[in-house]
């Protein structure tokens, strides 16, 4: 099989060298990059190559607006198909009513589910009241108010300081332009959510959508009582498990610890945890379908068919037996990283975690997030700089840099290796200065690594990964 893989990328990048050589030299060079770093990005991983193949097909070039068995294009059975298969697929790893499979990423994801919660709680039951059957049966008065009630509702999300994602109400972002938004955080001393303050905050805003789910926090959430919050106020509960849907497919996240019991509304990427293309998915209750159903064309372009195959794919490989195993060692594997900077004196954000990632607090290295993430990424070892609670500097500069344990767990990691890896950051950070501008200033972006730290990391954590080859017995010739 592996001599069948290689040939058959071989291959593909030949064809592609024939028009235009650049894309062929880079698509080699970025694999041969991932191979020689230590993947450390929370929100990335390694899609197996069964699911890299499914994207290079000619379902590419299908236009499928609509909704399965029902498009705005002729000649789209087969994308019935693939979009039927994954949407399956989705609903039985989960235990959902219902699944959509073509959101093109997880904002594309919010979105639908944002205006399918406004379709159906606003809309519905203003055309309804109406006598309507759809906003263009509406005189030009009552579309005005509705427009504008549509425009006004609220939204309580988490901060992004606190963990939360530039979606769930963030100002710059279109979901804090779209919503009258207000956010909620975490204790100040301990970094947890504090459910009561959540719901004193939920009782005296009175929102419509109350959003749960997390990008940069490492703790385990209870939806059980996220649900009981929105019903008290009247909400719909959306959450957004795009970082751990994988631990939810794989059984670590169980019980009230699993969204999906409780949420009207759940949106996912499936290319992190899930080990997936890049893409989104919603999941729903069967109240909620019927809006959902309409995010091609109310919010999504045409699918990709492509990739919506890729994600049957990935979902299929993902109720195999072994993505238990894998969810476990991840979880498992980011235990051992918090432990390993816990040990060697890093501060972490909620002292810990028990999810997939590990948010440190490079401060007290007395750098930024934007300085740890350069001088990292100069050894070898690729993470993103991430925001801490109340973060003096900001969502750009930061004051902490986020690392999560999936990709790496892909490669075959286990918790000695990453209690290796831990070792290697924290030497990088203690190595590192803050640099100045050119003026003589204090800098929030340059530093200085010392000499011979950046050599002497990338050998190290050569042993490692030469361990754990990526894609072993891929050979491009």
């Amino acid at each position: 099989m592996t001599d069948l893989i290689s040939s058959t990328y071989s291959q593909a990048l030949e064809v592609i060298a024939s028009v235009e050589p650049r894309v062929a030299e880079a698509t080699r060079a970025e694999l041969a990059d991932q191979r020689a770093s230590l993947k450390l990005i929370a929100s990335e991983n390694y899609a197996s190559p069964a699911v890299l193949l499914t994207m290079g097909t000619w379902l590419s070039d299908k236009y499928a607006e609509g909704t399965v068995g029902h498009r705005f294009y002729a000649g789209c059975q087969n994308v019935d198909t693939v979009e039927s298969l994954a949407a399956e697929h989705a609903r039985e790893l989960f235990g959902a009513e219902y699944a959509y499979a073509q959101p093109h990423s997880g904002i594309d994801a919010n979105l639908v589910a944002f205006w399918s919660i406004l379709a159906h709680r606003v809309e519905g039951p203003w055309l309804e009241k109406a006598g309507a059957k759809n906003v263009n049966d509406l005189t030009e008065a009552d579309w005005e108010q509705l427009r504008n009630e549509l425009g006004n509702q609220r939204l309580l999300g988490m901060n992004l300081d606190a963990g939360g994602h530039l979606t769930h109400g963030f100002r710059p972002n279109i979901s804090g332009k779209m919503f009258h938004q207000q956010q909620y955080g975490t204790d100040p001393e301990t970094g947890l959510l504090d459910y009561d303050a959540v719901r004193a905050k939920a009782k005296e805003f009175r929102p419509l959508i109350l959003v749960a789910g997390y990008s940069a926090y490492p703790r385990r959430v209870n939806f059980a009582k996220m649900r009981e919050i929105a019903d008290e106020v009247g909400a719909t509960l959306m959450v957004d498990m795009a970082h751990f849907a994988g631990l939810v497919a794989g059984g670590v996240f169980t019980g009230e610890e699993d969204p999906v019991p409780y949420a009207h509304v759940v949106t996912t990427t499936t290319h992190k945890s899930l080990r997936g293309p890049r893409g989104g998915m919603v999941l729903a209750t069967e109240e909620y379908a019927p809006s959902v159903d309409r995010g091609c064309p109310m919010v999504l372009g045409g699918p990709l068919p492509h990739v919506m195959a890729a994600k049957a794919v990935a979902l299929a490989e993902a109720r195999r037996p072994e993505f238990k195993t894998y969810a476990q060692q991840v979880a498992d594997n980011a235990q051992a990283l918090a432990e390993g900077f816990l040990t060697r004196g890093a501060t972490l954000v909620t002292g810990g975690t028990d999810n997939h990632l590990v948010l440190v607090d490079v401060s007290s290295f007395g750098l930024t997030g934007r300085q740890a993430e350069s001088a990292l990424l100069d050894a070898g070892i690729v993470t993103n700089r991430n925001s801490v609670p109340a973060d003096p500097n900001g969502a750009w500069y930061t004051s902490g840099i986020r690392l999560g344990t999936p990709a790496l767990t892909t490669r075959g990691f286990g918790k000695d290796e990453f209690d290796r890896v831990a070792d290697l950051v924290v030497d990088v950070l203690r190595n590192t200065e803050a640099g100045t501008t050119k003026a003589g200033a204090a800098s929030k972006a340059s530093y200085v690594l010392a000499d011979g730290i950046a050599d002497k990391t990338h050998a190290a954590s050569a042993e490692l990964l030469d361990k754990h080859p990526l894609y072993p017995g891929l050979e491009l010739s």
